[in-house]
């Protein structure tokens, strides 16, 4: 994990940023006086809103940061407001859960409100909160806010030098076969069953069951996704209950090694999020149990029910994917699909570039491509999995994976060509451009018919052969190839045998 890449330093960055800005948040509370209940909010929705948050650009990720509120108090108010009240509690609770859930078509603002709106109404039942101690959460809500805000977007605002990419647009749908409308539905059985269950395992602390089923659905778009996430969080959660049990128990709550550790699990959320969800689980659940050191509340059972609950809930995400359920191949090939249009857009404002367009610029498709790619490899997870039994299919996936590795490589390299002052052109780019869109065409039918044809007509006017074309035409050739050779895996039954390329 240590080892793995980092380019420019930015998990690095993320991860340091995070831990300035949660350790400022805490200490600001302290100091105005709030108490150990108020500073751990505070620390947590501090926490939130640098993970959840996650717009294209700075201004968008400002806004969003300002309207958590609107997001959060509601839920705090009506969770302490039934704090005596079991059964409107939940039934509020999952109330909640749909709401988050669906507020995800909205892309990433209603992704990170809903969040934070089901975190608020967790943290409540976390640390036992009362009506009486609302004002001095929402005031530790919005010191946090604030401090993160100017951690953020004014000391250390790490996206002005690198601009993160957006994030691809959901799959359409509408009705139920819009995916996040589907996941909704899902997400509040599994997170209705994780809370009756998890009431019998524990009435106090039944809250971690449903956290554990509502975060195992987050960036989950198919069944098997839902479950690998599952598995990986109960993988992450045993080994931080082991850790918890070697670092967290030993320190009893002492204050200054605590603060000390649980900065350095926040670093690790951050720093791991992007590579493995079982990493980051440690880490959460490594803090959790410094947290409940800190509240006085920590000892060996306590841990041992943790792990009790994170199952209970596992079972409820399982039971939850199996209502409406959207699976693996449909929603892999929606994928891939988005990802062989971007390469047709790539290769034709690659060729009008060539052409002497200066309008056209290939780096945008490009740069989606390879989000593309990564959700569709997100997708195939649960196939190219070790513990999976469907040996044709890992084979079939690993394939797909490898072949749109390619096109992702070429795409890049076609782009760095196109934008190269020196790039000559070449009557040769017209042929290749629109094998190509042929290829594009063989596996996914043109959404706009009008668009066909478009890479030939844009190079139909170039001037004859130029040797300084040669890189374009062959990462083009390159392109074809992958494409045709796509056409094997995704053109046949997932469950027949792959013949080999030749």
């Amino acid at each position: 994990m240590c080892v793995a890449p980092d380019p420019g330093k930015v998990r690095l960055r993320v991860a340091s940023r995070a831990v300035l800005g949660v350790g400022l948040s805490v200490a600001v509370a302290e100091l105005v006086g709030l108490s150990l209940t108020a500073s751990i909010t505070a620390g947590l929705a501090a926490l939130l809103a640098l993970f959840t948050v996650g717009d294209p650009t700075v201004r968008r990720q400002a806004v969003t940061t300002a309207l958590l509120p609107l997001a959060g108090f509601p839920a705090l108010a009506l969770a302490t407001a039934l704090h005596g009240l079991p059964l409107l509690r939940d039934a509020a609770w999952l109330l909640v859960v749909f709401a988050g859930v669906y507020a995800r078509r909205w892309g990433p603002r209603g992704h990170a409100l809903g969040i934070f709106a089901f975190m608020q109404f967790f943290v409540t039942q976390f640390l036992h909160a009362v009506p009486g101690q609302l004002p001095e959460l929402y005031a530790a809500v919005l010191l946090a806010l604030g401090t993160t805000g100017a951690v953020r977007f004014v000391a250390w605002c790490i996206e002005r030098r690198v601009p993160p990419p957006a994030a691809p647009a959901p799959l359409p749908g509408t009705g139920l076969a819009r995916p996040t409308t589907r996941q909704a539905f899902q997400a509040t059985a599994a997170c209705a069953v994780a809370l009756a269950a998890g009431q019998l395992v524990s009435p106090d602390r039944w809250y971690w069951a449903v956290g554990t089923a509502w975060w195992i659905f987050v960036n989950t778009a198919s069944r098997g996704e839902t479950l690998v996430r599952g598995f990986r969080r109960v993988v992450g959660t045993v080994t931080g209950i082991a850790a918890g049990l070697l670092i967290a128990l030993p320190l009893g709550g002492s204050a200054a090694p605590t603060a000390a550790l649980v900065a350095v699990c926040v670093f690790g959320i951050f720093y791991t999020a992007p590579l493995s969800y079982s990493w980051m689980m440690f880490f959460v659940t490594v803090m959790a149990g410094l947290l409940y050191g800190l509240l006085g509340v920590l000892h060996p059972g306590l841990l041992l029910l943790r792990f009790q609950e994170t199952a209970v809930g596992a079972l409820g995400a399982a039971v939850g994917v199996a209502l409406l359920p959207v699976t693996t191949h449909a929603a892999t090939n929606a994928w891939i699909q988005r990802a062989v249009g971007s390469v047709h857009a790539c290769t034709t404002a690659a060729a009008r570039r060539l052409a002497g367009d200066p309008a056209a610029d290939p780096a945008p498709h490009a740069a989606e491509l390879d989000l593309l790619l990564g959700r569709a490899r997100l997708t195939l997870a649960p196939l190219v999995h070790p513990l999976s039994p469907l040996r044709a299919r890992k084979v079939r996936a690993r394939r797909v994976l490898a072949l749109l590795d390619d096109c992702a490589r070429e795409a890049r390299g076609l782009a760095a060509v196109a934008a190269d002052p020196d790039a000559s052109h070449d009557a040769r780019l017209a042929a290749a451009a629109w094998r190509v869109e042929a290829a594009v065409h063989a596996l996914v039918p043109p959404v706009d018919a009008a668009r066909r044809g478009t890479a030939a007509a844009a190079s139909s006017a170039l001037p004859p052969h130029h040797p300084g074309a040669e890189a374009a035409l062959g990462h083009l050739h390159g392109l074809e190839r992958a494409l045709v050779d796509l056409a094997a895996p995704l053109r046949t039954s997932p469950r027949a045998p792959l013949v080999p390329a030749a």
